[in-house]
This record gives structure tokens, C-alpha cells and sequence, in this order.
């Protein structure tokens, strides 16, 4: 949980980073920008922190040990001495430059700002924000002229709208520090540079990603298991799907005893997800946990991937969020068509 009611912002450094790949370039700033204006210095604080607004945390990386990850490198630099500060922006706007090497990636404005009196789950401490402004909007300017008012238009950056970003925070050095990143211009898989290339970062392994991990399974085990191929009825799928994210939208702790009588219900059903748990344990490298606090932003996250939407032909669409009991299917044979029944009770 975080908490930037109290959040200092101690110092910023600028730098432009293009698209190496284009050959575009690198321009380094000479020295820190020293804001002295606290409006400029609110508004910042609320550019770059404001989209920063869900419990999804994540640990540096590396195969060859955490000391290879550059910027956890550069960031434990600067938390062992603040000094470096200038000196690791230009390290991380280096590396940010070495991993723009694909076409598709925008250049843009690079922030290094150091913060202090952060509260990340209770506890107070520093952090280190990487910031990348990638998109201009055009805004229209109103401005008097002698006795007439003119309209103008400027290029700038639209502060509702941080396109990357990503907070260290000087907390659990040693397994890879807790990390937050925002990255709202990722559409493509080359954009996944943000994340992976530049900043190498695993999810951390807590609640959210427990919660995460688990209902990704579900949706697994429904699309690959639970489906057409073995004469499971779409009504049926859809009320699985409906079952499980309820379950942990009304739950506060996971039990997967209470999971298995209360969603899979079946005993053979029930054998076919244990053994989708184990082929998916091995094929993702991830341990599930059968108990664990359930994270409603993770829950938050996954709803939407879970679809609630049953298509006949090309007729009807039928939204389903109630109990499978008020759907019944059936077969018409003068029509040679099947047909479904929905029991309700009121009309609105």
C-alpha cells in the first residue's frame, strides 16, 4: 500500500533519449534542474506518482546474480551515496538508449528524480523514480493582444498522462528491492523493452501475485481443459468462470479446500484441476499457494479476462452473471435448432 501524502521531491535531472535503432540521439543534461517554485514542484509530484495507484510490486533480476541488473546496480549506488545522483542518471539514460533499438520505440524526455518520506506498507523510506515521457498533446493558448484576445496552440506533455515510469524503493535490497512500474504505452511486444530490457524486473511474490497467479491458472485450466473439446457446454464454462472470480471477490483469505467444494464442486472435475495445477506449476516455474490474503487489486486486475458472454450464431449475445440453475438448454426439433431458457423473477 502506498501512502505520498508526505513525499519529498529531493531532486530531478532531465536528459532526452532517442531511438538508437533510428540512430537518433542521446542529449545529456549539463547538471540537476533546481526547482524552486512549489506549484511546479506539486505539479510534478503529481505527474509522476498519480498513475501509481495498484498493490503490483516487483524485484531487480538477473541469471547471473542481481549485481549484473544495471539499474539495481545504479540504484544501490545512489541509495549508498546520494552524491552519485547526477552520475547514475547518466549511467540509466545510457542504458535506456542501448535497449531503444527497435523501430517502434519513441524517444522522449527522461526524469531521474529522487524522493524521500515515502510509506510503502508502513514502513518509511527513500525512493528512486525513472520516468519516460514518450507523447505530446497540443494545447490551445487564449492570450490578450492590446485590447483583442488571440488563440495559439503549443506542443507540451499532458501531466494526467505518464507514459512510463518506475519507483525503487530502498526496502528488501537483497532480494531485488520492492519496485513499482507504470507502463501505459505498452501495446506491443516490443514495448515490453520498459519492463524487461531496460529494468529486468520478476513479479514479486506476495499476496498480488499469489491472487494473480491463481486466477490465471483458473482462466488456464477453463480454456484448455474445462471446453468444447471435452463436451463441456458453454453455459457451463461461463458459470465456472462467474463462480471463481466471485469467490474471490467475496473471500478475503484463500483456502483452495474451501475453493475446490465451493467452484469445482465435481470429483472428477476436481482431478482434472489438480492435474492442470501441476502441468501449470511446471510449465510457468511458479509455486501455487493453497492459501494465501486475497488482493482485490489482483482480482481488479484479472476481472476483466474473464469472460461472462455466451454467442449464439450471430443473433444474440447473452450476458451471464447469475447461478447456472436459472439457464436451461434445449433442443427444438421442428426448428432443428437448440434453444436456452432464462428464469428471472423482474424485468428491468
Amino acid at each position: 500500500m502506498f501512502n505520498f501524502e508526505d513525499i519529498n521531491l529531493d531532486r530531478i535531472v532531465v536528459h532526452n533519449v532517442g531511438n538508437k535503432h533510428l540512430e537518433e540521439d542521446l542529449k545529456l543534461s549539463k547538471t540537476e534542474i533546481q526547482i524552486e517554485d512549489d506549484d511546479v514542484r506539486d505539479i510534478l509530484l503529481k505527474y509522476f506518482l498519480t498513475a501509481f495507484n495498484k498493490e503490483e510490486f516487483y524485484n531487480f533480476q538477473h541469471d547471473l546474480g542481481l549485481e549484473m541488473n544495471e539499474i539495481y546496480s545504479y540504484a544501490n549506488e545512489y541509495f549508498q551515496d546520494n552524491t552519485t545522483f547526477y552520475d547514475q542518471s547518466n549511467n540509466i539514460a545510457v542504458h535506456l538508449y542501448e535497449v531503444s533499438n527497435h523501430p517502434n520505440i519513441k524517444g522522449g524526455e527522461f526524469y531521474l528524480v529522487g524522493f524521500s518520506g515515502c510509506i510503502v506498507d508502513g514502513e518509511v523510506c527513500d525512493a528512486l523514480g525513472i520516468f519516460k515521457s514518450e507523447n505530446k498533446d497540443t494545447f490551445l493558448k487564449v492570450y490578450q493582444k492590446q485590447d483583442n484576445f488571440e488563440l495559439g496552440c503549443e506542443s507540451g506533455i499532458n501531466i494526467k498522462k505518464l507514459d512510463k515510469g518506475c519507483l525503487i524503493f530502498n526496502t528488501e535490497k537483497e532480494t531485488g528491492y520492492k519496485v513499482c512500474i507504470v507502463d501505459k504505452t505498452n501495446k506491443n511486444n516490443e514495448a515490453l523493452y520498459w519492463k524487461d530490457d531496460f529494468l529486468n524486473l520478476k513479479l514479486r511474490e506476495d499476496n498480488f501475485y499469489h491472487t494473480q497467479n491463481y486466477l490465471d491458472m483458473c482462466k488456464g485450466f477453463i480454456k484448455d481443459v474445462y471446453n468444447d473439446d471435452n463436451e463441456v457446454a458453454k453455459a457451463d464454462q461461463i458459470d465456472m468462470m462467474n463462480k471463481s472470480i466471485n469467490f474471490f471477490k467475496d473471500k478475503k483469505e484463500f483456502n483452495e479446500e474451501i475453493f475446490k467444494e465451493e467452484v469445482i464442486e465435481q470429483p472428477e472435475v476436481a482431478t482434472a484441476f489438480a492435474e492442470y495445477k501441476d502441468y501449470y506449476q511446471n510449465e510457468n516455474g511458479a509455486a501455487i499457494q493453497p492459501e494465501f490474503e486475497i488482493n482485490n487489486d489482483a482480482v481488479k486486475t484479472e476481472q476483466r479476462f474473464f469472460k461472462h458472454v455466451l454467442k449464439l450464431d450471430k443473433n444474440f449475445h447473452v450476458y451471464i452473471h447469475g447461478q447456472r440453475k436459472y439457464l436451461e438448454k434445449g433442443y427444438d426439433a421442428a426448428r432443428d435448432m437448440s434453444y436456452y431458457k432464462l428464469f428471472f423473477k423482474d424485468e428491468q
